[in-house]
């Protein structure tokens, strides 16, 4: 009896031995694209591991849970991040151009939906809870996403006609300004940063200077106003905003122009709320001087808010000093340079745009993060892709490097064949 119950424990492990191995073998096998920007996944990720679970320690006392809980969540969206760039990088990325418009469509409805509807926070609609799984999930993420796929697509159509303005810039700007449009009321940052990309995308796409210059300016005109009456609203004797007209003083308006009263007129010797936040990220970045003080050994993740996520810059720089602080930058500027040689090696316009669409998005997300928390721009209130706490952004960014390994894959195999058929 013992001999036979050690001959069928021989014969699982012969039978699953081979099964592993060759599961394992055949994913290592179907595994493409741009090597690099792999790594750079896995080093970013491996970050994220290491300061999320460093930074979570008032959200564990807030909420009475362990930091490992944190950890272990964290883990879990990685592992389901990596599942999401595999699975979207084995599609071939001509797949994204035929499903782009559809998503675009459903993606105005939601953003009108979020913006009457949605969750509120701050007086504003972000997000919009999910039936059955009740979880939340940003709209402008989704939004963003199929803007870019549907700009790509439209950009690599219109080449013939597009420096004709009804035919070539018509159909390419007025998707940009709808997203941006129904975007800004709730989350002005990021319909800024998606104007910014897409604009990038526009002259790289050969479209007007013209029509681009006339479009910009109209664009700036809300934006010059909302400065103008950040200026002209702000109480230089008493350091605080005025009272703002009926007009200004409803949803985000005085959120935006405080923001930037905050930014132009107040000193690091102001005792201020709004101040509160990167008076805390300048001393943790001091406090990590120029190689850190080591994972695990920050002080002001006790006292800086959203320091798993807005902030997050700012305690890697504690941490890690300014060679980590450094070496982030570094690798988001490799990640970019890997993107620019692949729209340089694409054999067609769709891909080539696509990917450098979602990189540009991605890269300028992460400088307008660091930014934030060196204090060189106002508080936008986005993460750091990759790094910051996982969420909804974190998986659609996953997406987003997913469908850029798709063009990197679908190139290496162009050559592959080209090289063959030499």
């Amino acid at each position: 009896m013992t001999k036979h119950r050690m001959n069928d424990n021989a014969n699982i492990k012969t039978f699953f031995k081979p099964s592993l191995s060759n599961m394992s073998g055949n994913l290592v096998e179907n595994t493409k694209g741009d090597r690099v920007i792999w790594g750079i996944v896995v080093i970013l990720t491996m970050v994220s591991l290491l300061v999320v679970y460093s930074s979570t320690g008032s959200l564990a006392y807030k909420y009475d849970k362990s930091t490992e809980s944190f950890l272990f969540k964290q883990f879990a969206f990685i592992m389901l991040g990596v599942a999401i760039i595999y699975f979207a990088h084995r599609i071939n990325y001509t797949i994204y151009s035929r499903v782009a418009l559809i998503l675009f469509l459903i993606s105005v409805p939601l953003l009108l939906y979020t913006l009457f509807f949605g969750v509120q926070l701050n007086a504003g609609s972000r997000w919009i809870k999910l039936p059955i799984i009740n979880m939340t999930f940003q709209t402008s993420d989704l939004a963003k996403l199929a803007l870019f796929m549907y700009l790509s697509r439209q950009l690599s159509r219109k080449q013939a006609v597009i420096k004709d303005f009804k035919k070539g810039f018509l159909p390419i700007v007025i998707p940009v300004a709808i997203v941006v449009i129904l975007v800004a009321p709730a989350n002005l940052s990021t319909a800024l940063l998606i104007a910014g990309t897409s604009f990038m995308l526009m002259f790289i796409g050969r479209v007007s200077g013209k029509h681009m210059l006339l479009s910009i300016g109209v664009a700036l005109i809300p934006v010059l106003l909302l400065l103008t009456i950040a200026v002209k609203y702000y109480d230089k004797d008493q350091h605080k905003m005025k009272d703002l007209p009926g007009i200004i003083s409803h949803g985000r308006i005085p959120t935006w122009i405080g923001r930037i009263q905050t930014f132009v007129y107040s000193n690091k010797e102001d005792e201020n709320e709004k101040l509160y936040q990167i008076n805390q990220a300048k001393i943790a970045i001091a406090g990590g001087g120029w190689v850190g003080k080591g994972p695990g050994n920050s002080t002001a993740r006790n006292f800086l808010p959203h320091s798993y996520s807005d902030f997050i810059y700012a305690i890697i720089l504690e941490e890690y000093g300014f060679i980590g602080g450094a070496f982030i930058v570094f690798i988001y500027l490799l990640f970019l340079y890997r993107c620019i040689r692949l729209y340089r090696k694409c054999p067609f316009a769709f891909g080539a745009f696509l990917a450098l669409a979602l990189s540009f998005t991605l890269v300028i997300q992460a400088f307008a993060n660091m930014g934030v928390n060196v204090n060189i721009f106002p508080n936008t209130g986005v993460t750091l892709p990759l790094v910051s706490m996982g969420g909804s952004s974190f998986l659609f960014t996953c997406l987003s490097i997913g469908i850029i390994l798709s063009v990197a894959r679908n190139v290496e195999q162009s050559e592959g064949e080209k090289v063959l058929a030499d």
